[in-house]
């Protein structure tokens, strides 16, 4: 199960109470304080993780504690402190503060770890307060009460390269054949519910990350069909795959296609309609003499690239491509 969004409840640790206490042992009459301080409380981690791409973790765990701290104890004892909880994450989550809409951190780098509550500092026994001119104190401090949030975390998915286009453009078919991923392949619209990632690996230990995102119609930005829920997902992307249908089951204009999907990504985000874009011609096995790429061309005035999903004809260039302006794109960016 695809989950890209969670309300949840943290709170870190409580710190420990000071200790109220004098020595007493025999033949030691009167014997000065030796309350210990109480512990520190446990912190609250967010720490972004590789092998998670789903909040699946979220979705019936509301609420989040770390340990308290123990308090102090007589004979200068000091408590222990409370374990660190450290909640791990997939790379791309955005952490908010719901109560004043704020975000606090974008966890986009796997190993990024950040404090999100503070815990609770000890608090402190007599013996601390003991001085040359009051050398039997009884004051004592509470410990603190750890800080707690509500947040949201919202899932906005890594990758290299998206796939976009009309639902059975065979999106799915080019993720299995680039890539490990198996994704659901049928011969209906919006086979694919949920994004799903794919390593796709090259030679001399190239490789790129591919996300198939569920199928786009007219609207999506308005929220038709599935595209409003995901297209989030493809605004991290260095670079947008757009998969035309040579021959739509349906008998639509590919054209007509390519430029509805297009408005829709500009009309979501004005940024992700000038991302850079490659235009894959699917099923060209459908098309032995070329004559309709030519002609997909000349209408669009772009190049495409032919590729068959289903044969693999024209993978391997495809591949090679896409890496080659993934590589140029980060370059110039750092």
């Amino acid at each position: 199960m695809f989950i890209d969004e969670a309300t949840i409840w943290v709170k870190a640790g409580n710190g420990g109470n000071g200790c109220l206490s004098f020595r007493r042992e025999k033949y030691i009459a009167k014997g000065g304080p030796d309350g210990g301080d109480g512990g520190k409380g446990g912190d609250v981690y967010f720490e972004a993780v590789e092998n998670l791409d789903t909040l699946l973790d979220f979705a019936g765990k509301h609420h989040w504690r770390a340990k308290n701290a123990s308090d102090g104890e007589g004979n200068n004892k000091y408590g222990s402190d409370g374990e660190d909880l450290i909640i791990k994450v997939p790379p791309g989550t955005l952490i908010y503060d719901t109560d004043i809409d704020l975000m606090l951190k974008d966890m986009n780098e796997v190993g990024m770890k950040i404090c999100i509550c503070k815990a609770g500092r000890g608090g402190r026994g007599n013996k601390a307060f003991a001085t040359s001119i009051n050398q039997t104190p009884r004051t004592t401090t509470m410990g603190k009460k750890g800080q707690e949030r509500n947040l949201r975390l919202e899932l906005k998915l890594i990758a290299d390269v998206g796939l976009v286009g009309i639902p059975n453009a065979g999106k799915s078919t080019l993720v299995s054949r680039c890539s490990r991923a198996k994704p659901k392949i049928a011969d209906y619209p919006f086979t694919t519910l949920e994004p799903v990632l794919g390593i796709v690996e090259l030679s001399d230990f190239r490789r790129f990350v591919m996300a198939d995102i569920p199928g786009l119609i007219e609207g999506a930005h308005d929220g038709a069909g599935l595209g409003f829920e995901f297209l989030k997902h493809i605004e991290r992307t260095t670079i947008i795959a757009h998969i035309l249908d040579i021959m739509p089951p349906d008998g639509s204009d590919p054209v007509d296609n390519y430029n509805s999907i297009r408005q829709e990504l500009s009309q979501y985000s004005q940024a992700l309609g000038q991302k850079d874009e490659f235009i894959i011609a699917n099923k060209i096995d459908l098309d032995p003499d070329g004559k309709i790429i030519k002609k997909l061309e000349q209408k669009l005035g772009k190049a495409i690239i032919p590729i068959s999903a289903v044969t693999g004809e024209g993978i391997n260039e495809l591949s090679e491509k896409l890496w080659q302006k993934v590589k140029e794109i980060k370059a110039a960016a750092e």
